[in-house]
């Protein structure tokens, strides 16, 4: 995957995004993706801004060696492309696709010419908005498939990191060939980094383990199993979707609520280590109320 942050210039704005986004990939192990920066009326070979220097320089990135490039008309096949500004979105909208191209945040201030207060103010900006082109390319490079044995280890893994009592290997191995088990698995550029497991009896099904790497958290892969799961449900007739969660789970509840599960129920002290009630929530299939 080919990720271009693209301002007019390619010596402030861009450079400190691409600078920034590579060490937030570094950060959460990923290699996979290649970023870089473009300007739309670049000269190749400027320097970038030494302010642009300083402001990366406060997040431990250097940028320095930095020089600037004009957007290729290649490179719009086959990237992602985060604009800098709506002009340069509007600018690239007759030619790539909109799947592919996004303003980052809400389109980040021009600092050029300007202080370099202004400059740290406008790396800080396009730090936070970061996270949401990040969150985009993960799961844009997240895939949903079945369960297999190669999967095994590292979902045992995500298992002890989650929880205080995590299912083992061999348990994880024999839903291989319980034919009422459906267990899906996340592959995040490759890498395991979810699962899902579903029971389905008689028309109900009966999610039993909902797991995410804690380094990939809150990039939309847990609402991908979720909803990954809950289709193929759906396509083997399911009518209603069950589920526990820890009481004082409550981004878990959160998540589950926003995807339509209503709760219907508690279960005393149904967790150990620590003893917890479960919050018993369900979603008819459907679209009935409970």
């Amino acid at each position: 995957m080919k990720v271009i942050f693209v301002c007019t210039g390619n010596t402030c704005r861009s450079p400190l995004a691409e600078g920034l986004f590579k060490d937030k990939l570094k950060k959460l192990n990923i290699t996979d993706i290649e970023v870089s920066s473009a300007g739309l009326a670049a000269f190749a070979g400027d320097e970038v801004s030494k302010n642009s220097v300083n402001a990366a320089k406060n997040y431990g990135v250097d940028i320095s060696e930095h020089r600037a490039r004009p957007l290729s008309p290649y490179e719009l096949e086959d990237s992602l492309i985060f604009c800098l500004g709506a002009s340069h979105y509007n600018a690239l909208l007759p030619y790539v696709d909109k799947e592919r191209l996004f303003i980052l945040g809400n389109g980040i201030s021009d600092p050029y010419g300007s202080t370099q207060e202004i400059y740290d103010r406008c790396a800080e900006e396009i730090n936070k908005a970061l996270d949401g082109a990040l969150k985009a390319v993960i799961s844009l490079g997240t895939a949903i498939v079945p369960m297999e044995e190669k999967h095994i280890a590292d979902i045992a893994e995500i298992e002890r990191l989650c929880f205080s009592l995590p299912w083992s290997e061999n348990a994880l191995r024999d839903e291989l060939t319980n034919e009422n088990a459906h267990f899906l698995t996340a592959l995040t550029f490759g890498r395991v980094s979810g699962y899902i497991g579903i029971i389905e009896i008689c028309g109900e099904a009966d999610i039993t383990n909902v797991a995410v790497h804690p380094d990939l958290r809150r990039f939309g892969i847990g609402k991908k199993l979720l909803d990954t799961a809950e289709n193929e449900a759906v396509q083997r007739s399911c009518e209603s979707i069950t589920l526990e969660v820890r009481e004082s789970n409550t981004a878990a509840i959160s998540l589950y609520s926003s995807s339509g599960y209503e709760a219907v129920g508690i279960r005393k002290n149904f967790y150990e280590k620590p003893t917890e009630n479960a919050v018993l929530m369900t979603k008819r299939i459907n679209g009935d109320k409970i």
